[in-house]
């Protein structure tokens, strides 16, 4: 029963942090390969208007989150007008006010786009129907051309589509001529889909094109199914169903773009431009959502990012000693000393740390033994080898930076407490079983550490711990994993040569 719970425990770990690591992957879009690109569109729409002298208020319809593209962030200039948003079930809008302006104003709004296939729209609320009664003979011309593509349609789509048609395309016949002169497009074929009880809205995309500037909105049509759940768009002047991929919904919920109180010819205009970005810091605020499925380190400051950014790499360092003593049988002075100095090399980079690691412990040693004749005690003689220590390290730092090796410099970053232990440890190994252990131990030590550090500094692993936290629990499963085995290290296999040279024939 035993061991039946603890490898279900192994897989409960290996399942949950493959299940988080997953999730993160696919709801938040985090890329499993660092340097991955995003296509991100920023788009800036520019406000002017005249304002009479008094208090203004400016309205400005928002784009939302929608099937395609995300809202990464938001940015205003408005010298001098305060600035609120608002969110309601018909979309978001911000609204500029003052308490005094006159003459002509500008307010720009901009917005960066995440281009993101998984991205999906929210759920909308059907808007009502409301039938606003035509006079006549307007009256008749509306009810003739309902009835003709009521009868050429199979649901709510098809007869958006016949209407539009109707209207606009070659069928078009005096009835809709007609009606035109009362209506622009979108808003007759809207108007004509509430009178048949279908509920329908005018809705404004932009068009993405890369480099366009002063562009306008253009009017789509949205219409739901029987059921209000579904909805489907339609051009108003060719009927064609579908949203074409470079089109941006920016306003759907029925109402006005702008509006503007307090001022006079006001309009609206766009510019865009494209680029692309890494898809770390296209989705770095999608990260930090505060929301329990997306316990994210992003959601840190700066400085305690950059702190666990290390921090997380030291599981991979910890399989690494596991493996490399479990089932090769490599001999370490000190358990996890390796993984100490391996971080201290993902600081001074390698070929520093090695000569730094090799100077300080030789030289140690060297003094070491001196002390062994004075027969100290274990704390003091400790003690003064954590000096002798920090004095080496500061003598080769200012070595260093006069000899202008800026990279000696860094050999502070090496655990002065692990090294001191790791030569008082050596000195006693040497004193007891020979100068071949401490070689031994020693070489042991030092690969341990350089092959954990190139599995700790690898771009990948580093993008994989920092930014999947479900990791993790896969690297304790492993481990567990390893601390159960029983059999043969590698290294002692050589024990049986003698027996497989025995066998050879003669």
């Amino acid at each position: 029963m035993s061991r039946l719970m603890f490898y279900i425990i192994v897989g409960l770990l290996m399942v949950v942090g493959i299940a988080t690591s997953v999730q993160r992957h696919v709801q938040f879009e985090i890329p499993w390969l660092p340097g991955e690109q995003r296509q991100v569109w920023e788009i800036e729409a520019g406000i002017n208007f005249n304002a009479q002298g008094g208090p203004v208020q400016v309205d400005l319809a928002l784009p939302s989150h929608q099937a395609g593209y995300r809202v990464l962030t938001e940015n205003t200039a408005s010298s001098g007008y305060g600035l609120a948003y608002q969110a309601d079930e018909l979309g978001r809008t911000a609204r500029w006010t003052i308490r005094e302006a006159a003459g002509s104003q500008t307010l720009y709004y901009s917005v960066q786009m995440l281009v993101s296939d998984d991205a999906r729209s929210p759920a909308q609320t059907p808007p009502d129907v409301a039938t606003t009664p035509w006079e006549r003979p307007y009256d008749t011309a509306a009810s003739q051309l309902i009835e003709q593509a009521w009868a050429r349609s199979a649901n709510n789509a098809t007869f958006a589509r016949e209407l539009i048609r109707d209207i606009n395309g070659e069928r078009q016949e005096e009835n809709a001529r007609l009606l035109l002169s009362q209506e622009n497009p979108a808003a007759l074929v809207v108007r004509l889909l509430n009178q048949a009880g279908v509920q329908a809205r005018e809705i404004s995309g932009l068009l993405l094109e890369d480099g366009r500037r002063r562009q306008t909105l253009s009017s789509w049509i949205q219409v739901f199914d029987e059921s209000g759940e579904e909805w489907a768009i339609f051009h108003p002047l060719t009927g064609e169903q579908g949203k074409p991929d470079n089109l941006l919904l920016w306003e759907t919920g029925g109402r006005a773009v702008l509006e503007v109180q307090g001022g006079t010819n006001s309009r609206v205009t766009f510019s865009m431009m494209t680029h692309d970005q890494p898809a770390s810091a296209a989705v770095r605020n999608h990260y930090s959502e505060d929301t329990l499925l997306n316990f994210s380190i992003h959601s840190l400051p700066l400085e305690e990012q950059a702190l666990f950014q290390t921090i997380l790499l030291i599981p991979i360092g910890a399989l690494m000693v596991v493996f490399l003593r479990v089932l090769v049988g490599i001999k370490t002075s000190g358990t996890f000393m390796p993984v100490l100095i391996a971080l201290a090399f993902i600081q001074t980079t390698l070929p520093t740390g090695l000569i730094g690691f090799l100077l300080i412990v030789a030289v140690g040693l060297i003094i070491r033994n001196y002390l062994s004749y004075l027969n100290l005690l274990l704390v003091a003689r400790v003690s003064a080898v954590i000096i002798t220590v920090i004095a080496i390290i500061s003598i080769f730092t200012v070595l260093a930076y006069r000899m202008g090796l800026s990279a000696g410099l860094t050999i502070t970053f090496f655990p002065m407490i692990i090294l001191a232990w790791t030569i008082e440890r050596m000195s006693i190994l040497w004193e007891e079983e020979g100068p071949k252990q401490v070689l031994i131990q020693g070489g042991g030590s030092l690969i341990t550490a350089i092959l954990a550090y190139l599995a700790m500094n690898n771009p990948w692993v580093r993008h994989i711990t920092f930014n999947f936290l479900g990791v993790q629990l896969i690297l304790m499963a492993l481990i567990l994993l390893l601390g159960n085995y029983t059999g043969y290290r590698l290294l002692e296999l050589r024990r049986f040569k003698p027996i497989t040279d025995d066998e050879k024939p003669s």
